[in-house]
Formats: structure tokens, C-alpha cells, sequence
């Protein structure tokens, strides 16, 4: 394969292919027609091969067929989340060069308004909704690769606002993880995935809704997080369920409300959390609630994602990311005493570089093809990786080098703790240990560092442990660490002053 529209090759014709978010039913067969009606209303309306176009939606079937359309033209796919902002959408446009803007109205209102503010025009309906799009702008398209390292799909990091950073993926890149992660969860047709991961996230697109296409299986689509709806899904249909943390944590809050002890899934099978680090009290409360072993993964934007997952056959009671996925190469780059060193991937699953920022690709990619991932690790003797964080997000306190991922998994065994996150802050010279959680029991600050002093070094006790309602998060769910300790600056200064 060349494009990742041919996955649709591996699907039984008549069998389904996806459910949409208002019940519809499409088969493998419905889909590729979709999606050449839909290449054909945008080549008219003069999409080229090499022009960027941005994506700007929530899970749907149209999202899907806008993808395998504008793989058809050998055009490169911008995601973007319909919940960006008006000045982050104009920021997209203006770096990216985007010809023109298509949406997904039926599946997303924040879709809609950004359509009516940038005047979209209909192309046309097919079944799963209007082809809405953007006039197209006078860019100049890029060179058209024929074989499978043109250009795929444009995801923009996370970042300053004046310095997004394009990862260039290939078709090779997504090629490569869908047959990966559908081979290491050992997808059949049979298997119902529920895509409630967004799909303009890394993750959601390659490992779930390419990696269900890759086997022939069926996706069910959810455009926004409802665990109502989510426990309503996996009673009957879904065998695989990939998400977050934090949508695992709101399901057993759900849960608890409801005074459900244990969800009914007659076919679950496999749970898998990733996108972003998993607490192992996290862990071992929904293992025992689902009855299931809660698999984890390393990734990253830039690797398609997948460098490091658990395997069916070998679950982990730790907070192990697991062994390198097949085919990958993983490093750990100038450890120290401890074993602990910057983690380097190599692989097919490796970007191309940052779109128009060759400084940025050379800071990330070595001569010799290693992703630095800005992450610290060590490895086990089996080869099981554990992260340690950040390397910006290493705290040193007096001197002592301290991880944050340690202090959050000892707060995370916290029974009355659900989610958290910890993050250093400079004061009177010296950093301290910050930390931010959400409880679903009463709880008090004291209580949370007695309980990290009774477990770990004083010098790793947070120095304030602020008890939030909810923290900062990205559409995918995970906390955004960089703006803790602005959004809860009112509450540090108030402690201070006390």
C-alpha cells in the first residue's frame, strides 16, 4: 500500500465499517464510495495534490471521509479540533498555507460556527453530511511524492503561540502504526472499537480509527466524551476501548454516582490508556471495576505515536509503558547514575520533520534517524520502559533531582484521590515541588503530604498540594502541565499569604 485510503481494501465490502454519531451505519463499500464522491467535489473546487487542508472537526463519518478523500488527491491532511479558537485557527491557516478549510457541521456545533464566521460554502450532501468548505486561497501546493512518503496528515504540537511545529506524517508513518497497533491487539473483523478519542489527535487517528480499517473491524463514533453514553456502548457491542486516563478516572466517578459497582460489558476484551501518563492507583482501581487488565502506551506526535506498549499476554502490575512496539528502536540517551537518560526512538513510525522548520527537525531528529523525545526513562532488563518525565519538567530541589511521575503515582494510590499532576515552581531560589489533584472523596491538603512523607524522601513532599474541581486539560484529555500554576495562581498566592 501507498495511501492510507487503501486500508478500506482490507474491509469485507457488505460488512460494517463505522457507525456516525446520529446511529447511521456505513459499510466498507459505503465508506470508499464516500469517499470518492468526496475527492471529487473538493478536486472541483480546486484542491491539488501537495495543498494543505485543514481538517477542522469533531469524530464523525464525515472526518473519516474527509481523510480518505484528500488521501485520494494526494493532498496533505491539517487536523484541527473544532473547539480551537478563532486566533488558533487563523494561526493554522497563516503557517500551514492552507488551501481551504473543510468541516464536519452535522457531528459538531463549534464545526458549524467556525464555517458561518469563515463564510463555507456546500459542494454538495452525501449521506453523512455537507461537503462544507472554505474558498480556496492562492497557496502554492508542495511536490507530490508517488510512492509512500508523501505526505499524509500535518498535526500541530503543542507550543508557544508563535511557534506551532508541524509534524509531517507520511503514509508510510500511518501505514506502518495502523498494521502495528492492530496487530498487537489482535483486531479480527469482528471486533467493535469505540472511537471516542478525538480523531484530530495522533492517537485517535492512527490507533484507533486507521487500526480498526487495517483488520476489517467496525468503529463506532462518539464526537464528544459522554460516559453515559460510553457505559450504554461497551454493555453490548464494543470489545476494544481506548482512551485517556482521564476518561477512565470520569468513568468510575460516573460510576460511583450511578452506585454501580462494575460496569456490564458482555464483550469487552481489551482496554488500553495512553496520550498521556497513567497513575498506577488510576490503574488498579479500573482493573478492578472492569475486570480487566488497563493495558498502557508511550507515544508521541511524532512517532505516529506508538514507541513503547504492554502486551495482551504479558499485563503489568507497575506503571511500565511496556516494551518497544515491533520494529522500533528505543534508546536511553546518556543515562545517569540511576539509569535514567533522555529516551531516543528510531523506526518507519519516525516523522518526516516539522513543516517549513528545518531548525526545529534538526533539534529533534539525529543524523541517524533517532526521534529525541525530550522524555526521561529507564529501562528494565527486559526491556520495559519506565517514564520518568519531562526533561524541562525535571524539578531540582536542594539539589536532588526529582520526577514528577514519582510523586503522582504515589498520590495517585491515594484512595481518595482520582487524577493529578506535579510541576515545579521556582521561589526564593530554588524549585519546589507543586502538586494539583482531583479528589472524588473528602480530603485535605495535610492529609495528601503526610501521606507522600509516610512514602517517599522529604525533599520529594510537595511543598503545596492545591484540591481542584478539575485541572486544565486538552481536547484529548490530558492535563496540560504548562498551565497549572497560572490557572491556579490566586490559590498559591492565598496560601502564601496565610
Amino acid at each position: 500500500m501507498k495511501r492510507i485510503h487503501e486500508l478500506l481494501r482490507n474491509g469485507d465490502p457488505s460488512h460494517v465499517a463505522i457507525r456516525d454519531h446520529d446511529g447511521a451505519d456505513y459499510t466498507y463499500a459505503e465508506l470508499d464510495a464516500l469517499a470518492g464522491d468526496m475527492a471529487a467535489h473538493l478536486s472541483a473546487h480546486g484542491v491539488r495534490g501537495g495543498d494543505r487542508v485543514m481538517l477542522l472537526s469533531e469524530n464523525s463519518v464525515t472526518y473519516l471521509v474527509g481523510i480518505l478523500a484528500l488521501s485520494r488527491l494526494d493532498a496533505w491532511v491539517l487536523l484541527a479540533n473544532a473547539r480551537l479558537t478563532e486566533p488558533e485557527v487563523e494561526r493554522l491557516t497563516e503557517v500551514a498555507g492552507v488551501r481551504c478549510i473543510l468541516f464536519t457541521p452535522e457531528a459538531s456545533k463549534a464545526a458549524r460556527d467556525h464555517a458561518a464566521r469563515l463564510n463555507a460554502l456546500s459542494l454538495g450532501h452525501l449521506r453523512c453530511g455537507d461537503v462544507l468548505v472554505t474558498p480556496v486561497a492562492d497557496v502554492p501546493p508542495e511536490p507530490v511524492d508517488p510512492g509512500p512518503e508523501q505526505t499524509a496528515v500535518l498535526i500541530y504540537t503543542s507550543g508557544t503561540v508563535g511557534e506551532p511545529k508541524g509534524v509531517m506524517l507520511s503514509h508510510a508513518n500511518l501505514l506502518f502504526m495502523a498494521e502495528t497497533s492492530s496487530s498487537l491487539r489482535r483486531f479480527v473483523p469482528q471486533d467493535t472499537t469505540l472511537a471516542v478519542l478525538p480523531g484530530t489527535h495522533i492517537f485517535g487517528l492512527s490507533s484507533v480509527f486507521l487500526a480498526a480499517l487495517a483488520k476489517g473491524s467496525r468503529l463506532i463514533c462518539m464526537p464528544r466524551f459522554d460516559p453515559d453514553k460510553v457505559l450504554e456502548d461497551i454493555r453490548e457491542e464494543v470489545t476494544i476501548l481506548p482512551a485517556v486516563p482521564q476518561i477512565f478516572a470520569a468513568l468510575l466517578r460516573r460510576l460511583g454516582k450511578l452506585g454501580i459497582a462494575s460496569p456490564e460489558h458482555r464483550n469487552l476484551r481489551y482496554i488500553y490508556a495512553g496520550g498521556a501518563p497513567l497513575d498506577l492507583g488510576l490503574k488498579h482501581r479500573v482493573e478492578r471495576v472492569f475486570g480487566l487488565p488497563l493495558h498502557n502506551g508511550y507515544g508521541q506526535t511524532e512517532a505516529s505515536p506508538g514507541i513503547a506498549t504492554t502486551r495482551l499476554d504479558n499485563p503489568r502490575d507497575d506503571s511500565s509503558v511496556g516494551i518497544a512496539v515491533p520494529g522500533v528502536e528505543v534508546v536511553i540517551h546518556n543515562p545517569d547514575e540511576h539509569g535514567v537518560g533522555e529516551l531516543w526512538a528510531r523506526g518507519p513510525n519516525v516523522m518526516k520533520g516539522y513543516y517549513r522548520n528545518p531548525e526545529a527537525t534538526r533539534a529533534a531528529l539525529t543524523e541517524d534517524g533517532f526521534l529525541r523525545t525530550g522524555d526521561l526513562a529507564r529501562q528494565d532488563p527486559d526491556g520495559a520502559v519506565h517514564i520518568a518525565g519531562r526533561l524541562k519538567e525535571l524539578i531540582v530541589h536542594s539539589g536532588f533531582n526529582i520526577y514528577p511521575p514519582e510523586v503522582e503515582a504515589v498520590l495517585s494510590l491515594h484512595p481518595a484521590v482520582s487524577t493529578c499532576a506535579v510541576v515545579g515552581r521556582t521561589s526564593g531560589g530554588d524549585e519546589h515541588v507543586i502538586a494539583f489533584v482531583t479528589a472524588h472523596d473528602p480530603v485535605t491538603e495535610a492529609e495528601l503530604r503526610d501521606w507522600v512523607h509516610a512514602r517517599m524522601a522529604a525533599y520529594k513532599v510537595p511543598e503545596r498540594v492545591i484540591i481542584a474541581e478539575a485541572l486544565p486539560q486538552a481536547a484529548t484529555g490530558k492535563i496540560l502541565k504548562n498551565k497549572l500554576l497560572e490557572h491556579f495562581r490566586k490559590d498559591l498566592e492565598e496560601k502564601e499569604t496565610h
